[in-house]
């Protein structure tokens, strides 16, 4: 029985430190793109051709690396099992996660990762709306104060954000997470199927 109780709390505490680990990694995404114009002041520190192209390569790749292990981990965590074991806002994480996923299409497969790409201002404002929600899922639900500071410290404000917006939260937490992943998860797919075909469309030379 302890064994057991170890196993499940380690499981929560691997996927409550996954989830943490996409919101920053989802910031740090963002980040790398708009701080293009430092990237740009340090290449002229570069002299071999070969190494400016692997810097280009890099700042560019590093983005999207971050990117799409955010959108991995989060559809990993996006179930309703797993949303009823830890902390997660709902709906500001799912939905950011639904951002992100859009933004990761558009970079990965219409040039969006390009500054003159048509797509390139979309996929950032759309990664711009993910980590705003997610900043605010996470410092006003996910991180809001505890209950020991709640007993010391009665707020109304504060016991209706915990019990209303944790997925984990019961009963109201609970029921508001099986409605965001009724809504989100489908949509979500319908952004992988998209992203699929227009894949496949890239393989027999189609134009999207």
């Amino acid at each position: 029985m302890e064994h057991e109780v170890i196993s499940k709390g380690l499981e929560i505490w691997s996927l409550q430190t996954l989830l943490d680990v996409s919101i920053l990694m989802g910031l740090f995404a963002l980040g790398l793109i708009l701080i293009r114009p430092y990237y740009e002041s340090l290449k002229n520190h570069l002299t071999l051709r070969v190494s400016i192209e692997i810097w280009d390569l890099f700042t560019v790749l590093l983005a999207d690396v971050f990117l799409v292990l955010t959108v991995l981990i989060g559809f990993l965590v996006l179930n309703p099992d797993i949303m009823a074991d830890i902390k997660m806002a709902v709906p500001f994480i799912p939905l950011a996660v639904l951002l992100f996923a859009v933004a990761m299409v558009l970079r990965l497969l219409y040039d969006a990762h390009r500054p003159n790409g048509r797509h390139f201002k979309s996929a950032l404002w759309l990664m711009f709306a993910a980590n705003l929600l997610n900043i605010i899922g996470f410092s006003l639900i996910m991180e809001a104060p505890g209950s020991e500071y709640l007993q010391d410290h009665p707020s109304v404000f504060w016991t209706f954000i915990k019990t209303h917006f944790c997925s984990n939260a019961l009963p109201y937490g609970l029921e508001l997470a099986q409605w965001t992943f009724y809504i989100v998860f489908p949509l979500l797919l319908i952004v992988f199927i998209w992203g699929f075909f227009k894949a496949m469309q890239t393989f027999t030379g189609r134009k999207a």
